[in-house]
């Protein structure tokens, strides 16, 4: 079992604080936790990877239909590795960011081939797999196998904001210093820390919110540094929601569709219908295969892909 051994910075929280901190959550999210299928024991490490794949940018509601149905189909790696690509796109349906699907197939490609077709639980094989990042690594080796490392979803980076740095909303994007304080905050044994992965994620989800937490939920509102502040309004950048009608990515999705339903490769003149301008249309179509979420042939049709 791989741990992360973590020392005290500058500048950082006291060794007190931390600790303040984790009993009160890890209480909550015993009493609060939603009963997920990817956190029942039977669901496995496969069963967590593939829910973490599933839930990068997607609520939990749009997933779990599509988790049950893929779990069903696919219960091991070895399982996705023996289908085409495309089954994976297929199978993903309207989950949104369908490159996913295919970074999991190779995923589960490289589990079988290099791994005997088992989640490997060291954090270093983990993270050496196609279509694994440091969050995804980080989340299968905690959820799955119980082990101690820093897990920064959206989630958690608000509730670290939050609750010790006294900002509204997190970075764009993670920076050193969150990655930094949230080792800071790790409790110091592997279950414990694992508790804590969980719950602070949780907390994020369902009370300290983007747009409405509700602080009277809170199980450490008395010691929310942005709450003792006064809740100061965030001072970077206007904050924008994603747009999705008219854009590419709504293109994507409707040709992507076509391709789902259908058994044969699919004429051009299929494809033509989904959307009146040529010109984006033509543009999300060629992005499509330059991602590999689509095969063209050379009689001209379009099939999702095999290979």
């Amino acid at each position: 079992m791989t741990t992360t051994t973590t020392s005290r910075t500058a500048g950082g929280p006291s060794d007190e604080a931390p600790a303040a901190l984790h009993s009160p959550v890890i209480d909550w999210f015993r009493t609060h936790a939603r009963d997920l299928p990817w956190r029942r024991q039977e669901a496995g490490p496969w069963g967590v990877m593939v829910s973490e794949f599933m839930l990068q940018q997607t609520p939990v509601s749009r997933v779990l239909p599509v988790y049950e149905q893929w779990l069903a189909r696919w219960p091991r790696p070895a399982d996705l590795a023996a289908e085409p690509p495309g089954e994976a796109v297929r199978a993903w349906g309207r989950l949104g960011y369908p490159r996913r699907a295919l970074r999991l197939h190779a995923a589960a490609s490289a589990i079988a081939e290099r791994h005997g077709g088992d989640v490997p639980q060291d954090h270093a094989k983990l993270l050496a797999l196609p279509g694994v990042g440091e969050y995804t690594a980080a989340a299968v080796a905690s959820f799955a196998y119980g082990q101690r490392h820093p897990v920064l979803d959206t989630n958690v980076r608000r509730v670290f904001g939050r609750a010790v740095t006294g900002v509204q909303y997190p970075p764009t994007a993670t920076t050193a210093a969150e990655r930094r304080l949230a080792r800071e905050l790790l409790p110091d044994d592997d279950p414990t820390a694992a508790a804590w992965a969980a719950a602070t994620m949780e907390l994020g989800a369902l009370v300290c919110t983007a747009r409405t937490p509700d602080c009277h939920r809170c199980p450490i509102a008395t010691q929310c540094a942005w709450r003792l502040a006064g809740s100061p309004a965030h001072t970077g950048p206007p904050r924008r929601g994603q747009t999705y009608a008219g854009t590419d990515r709504q293109v994507r999705g409707k040709l992507l569709a076509v391709l789902r339903e259908a058994v044969t490769p699919v004429e051009q003149a299929a494809l033509d219908v989904v959307w009146d301008e040529p010109v984006q249309r033509a543009r999300a179509l060629d992005g499509l295969v330059s991602d590999g979420l689509v095969e063209p042939l050379t009689n001209g049709t379009y099939r999702l892909p095999l290979t």
